[in-house]
């Protein structure tokens, strides 16, 4: 039981130690990551969104991420650009292994997560909760702000 709310502790103390305040961690599951720099691009209502991050593993094993969710977008979707045959593809991704004390950074041209069909329009300096959710149960939700 101790170890469960170290992990925990540890998760919730490496996202306040990141700048963004976690709003819920999974108890039994609480991934060890740390988030930084946590924003969407903000675009034209209508227009799919970006969403980028640096996701840290502080934990001794590897964790994947399977999949993003937030209320203020009808759908969200992991995808990486990649170049096929000369020209840039975005392609979607079922999940991304987080090795142990490594990071991975989303960026528009690499791993980014795709937002679509916002709940409603999205203002510059507004904070989005996104939740990110890891193979065994685990999830961690952290604000994103909008930035242009």
């Amino acid at each position: 039981m101790r170890s469960k709310f170290m992990r925990v502790i540890t998760a919730l103390a490496s996202v306040a130690l990141a700048g963004l305040p976690a709003i819920r961690a999974t108890p039994a599951e609480a991934p060890t990551i740390r988030v930084e720099d946590a924003w969407i691009r903000w675009l034209p209502a209508g227009v799919p969104a970006g969403g980028y991050a640096t996701l840290t593993n502080t934990g001794e094993k590897s964790l994947r991420l399977i999949a993003v969710s937030s209320p203020a977008f009808g759908e969200v979707s992991i995808h990486r650009s990649v170049e096929h045959q000369g020209m840039m593809e975005m392609r979607p991704v079922a999940q991304i292994a987080i090795v142990a004390h490594s990071s991975l950074n989303f960026a528009a041209t690499g791993y980014h997560l795709m937002l679509v069909q916002p709940s409603k329009p999205l203002a510059l300096g507004d904070h989005v909760p996104m939740t990110l959710h890891f193979a065994g149960g685990g999830s961690l939700t952290v604000q994103f702000e909008v930035r242009k």
